[in-house]
């Protein structure tokens, strides 16, 4: 899928799990559904970073388009040093590694570590890194129109507001981890990457998103749903049916949610 899309899915993801939280009876406070929901939009283009015209290769000038070569290079060189006998090599790593639920959790999971290690200035960076993404995934036709900075600024407010929303008391820095504040920051940053791959395995080329696991004899098993239901990434199919149904779906899960917390 395209980077909209991806970003679409991501943040109706989240308002997803707002809902069913707060029906479980643990509601998010809405400054954790605001900042998940912004986070998982974002987080939702990351995976593409293994590819230099993507969205979030773009997004950060120079030092996105020199990290999408590293990425790239880095994770062609795990797909052929894990490639099973039946699997051709590549030189390029677009739908490998960063495609698949390992780098998902790793991820998730690094950027949770520096929260709770390094405290407000690494949640002010991680929220800033997710907001520009997100500006540029949700906002993308006006994104494209203006000048970086304008949209770096946009992020760094967005995240300087947010971080000091959610540092109140009761505003949810310890949401689900009382005694680790920001721990949760790592969950939307998973589920983003996970939906990403979920939309790409609608598309032709499938999604090795299981890798190391063996399937069907190959470990960069590229899964999809049935041949006949797949699509090019950016055909009629993505912005007319799915794009709609990932805004309604997201917000009436989000009003869910706030309804059942109040």
């Amino acid at each position: 899928m395209m980077g909209p899309a991806h970003s679409l899915s991501g943040a109706m993801a989240w308002l997803g799990v707002g809902a069913a939280v707060a029906a479980a009876g643990n509601p998010m406070p809405w400054p954790v559904l605001l900042a998940g929901t912004l986070i998982c939009a974002g987080a939702a283009l990351a995976p593409d970073l293994d590819q230099k015209s993507a969205t979030i290769s773009r997004a950060f000038g120079p030092v996105s388009r020199w990290l999408a070569g590293v990425i790239d290079k880095l994770s062609a060189a795990v797909y052929n040093a894990t490639r099973g006998k039946g699997e051709r090599r590549r030189t390029g790593g677009h739908r490998t590694l960063t495609h698949t639920w390992v780098w998902a959790v790793a991820i998730g999971a690094g950027f949770s570590a520096a929260a709770v290690a390094w405290g407000r200035w690494a949640v002010l960076v991680i929220l800033f890194i997710h907001m520009v993404l997100a500006v540029e995934g949700l906002l993308w036709r006006h994104a494209r129109t203006s000048s970086d900075v304008l949209v770096w600024l946009l992020g760094a407010t967005s995240a300087w507001t947010l971080a000091s929303v959610l540092d109140q008391p009761g505003n949810g820095s310890h949401w689900l981890f009382p005694d680790h504040a920001y721990l949760w920051l790592g969950l939307p940053i998973v589920l983003g990457a996970v939906v990403h791959t979920i939309g790409d395995s609608l598309t032709i080329s499938g999604c090795p998103m299981l890798w190391p696991l063996p399937v069907k004899g190959r470990r960069w098993y590229p899964l999809g749903t049935p041949r006949f239901m797949r699509f090019r990434a950016g055909a009629w199919v993505e912005n007319k049916v799915l794009m709609p149904v990932f805004m309604v779906v997201g917000a009436a899960s989000g009003v869910g949610a706030l309804v059942m917390a109040a």
